[in-house]
């Protein structure tokens, strides 16, 4: 079974020079103005030349069950969000520190408190980046990232994580980073990891999400189950031009159950918590593939 989105780049639009002009710039300049232009000046002719059009607002039509106007609205919302949530992350390099509401951080805490290691498990779906910036802990916490990722964001990552007791492990097409992951478990720490979509292993599991059937990775699941880890999802949603709210949720799964079970039930109770988070935030759903094959 194949994982969808296995073939997106993952690498965020525009050069190293621009990338560091717009950090020098967010030194100076309110983010909200940045935000204004995309709106105005890049959204409106990304739509008409992008198929993420489509995509997004079949997204509203089918899995929100929007009218047409409603779901041509908010597929210009989704992409405006999109927009802020990529100016907030190189806000964050320049500096800028946003307003964090925490849902379930009593969750965090106790497994932090631990000397076993756990999982967090993300999605493409608001700004996870600055979850690692805010969940902090005595423990390091590996965050796996994209590794065709441009030098200027890893730069500006690193820069964030080394004052945050983070380290960035690349997603590598030769599964290396396999080893990596069964390290920092085995030394008690904390792994963060998306669990929507990944690059490698084509093996998946089936799911229902929003009203309809879906295939995510496999890996995670397994990872979490070959150790009997303890599981969080953590999902972080833009509220408002300088707030987030992190939703932190302990994923259930019987450690008792065959192992194939125990997978299924990781998954599904990974999808209904992402769920109960998109249909809060359903404009900040930014995968931008066809999730739900056929």
């Amino acid at each position: 079974m194949r994982v969808v989105g296995k073939d997106w780049a993952g690498t965020t639009f525009g050069t190293g020079w621009m990338h560091r002009s717009l950090v020098g710039m967010l030194r100076h300049v309110n983010p909200r103005v940045f935000y204004a232009v995309t709106n105005v000046v890049v959204i409106p002719p990304t739509l008409l030349f992008s198929r993420t059009r489509g995509l997004i607002y079949r997204y509203f039509r089918q899995r929100h069950h929007l009218s047409r106007l409603r779901a041509a609205w908010a597929t210009y919302r989704n992409h405006c969000l999109f927009g802020q949530v990529v100016i907030d992350r190189f806000a964050m390099y320049a500096g800028h520190r946003f307003d964090i509401e925490i849902e379930g951080y009593e969750h965090f805490q106790r497994l932090a408190e631990r000397t076993e290691g756990f999982l967090h498990l993300s999605a493409h779906v608001g700004n996870y980046e600055l979850a690692g910036y805010s969940l902090r802990a005595e423990k390091r916490l590996n965050a796996l990232v994209f590794a065709g990722e441009k030098p200027s964001v890893m730069e500006g990552r690193q820069q964030m994580f080394h004052d945050n007791n983070l380290r960035m492990i690349p997603i590598r097409g030769d599964m290396s980073h396999l080893f990596d992951i069964s390290q920092a478990l085995s030394e008690g720490e904390i792994v963060s990891m998306p669990a929507d979509r990944i690059f490698g292993s084509d093996k998946a599991v089936t799911v229902s999400l929003l009203g309809a059937r879906t295939h995510i990775p496999e890996g995670p699941f397994r990872v979490a189950t070959m150790r009997g880890l303890d599981v969080l999802a953590v999902n972080v949603m833009k509220t408002s031009p300088r707030s987030y709210k992190i939703y932190v949720a302990p994923l259930e799964y019987d450690k008792e159950a065959p192992r194939r079970e125990q997978v299924a039930e990781l998954a599904n109770s990974y999808a209904r918590e992402l769920q109960r988070v998109v249909t809060l935030h359903p404009e900040q759903w930014y995968n931008y593939f066809e999730f739900w094959k056929q």
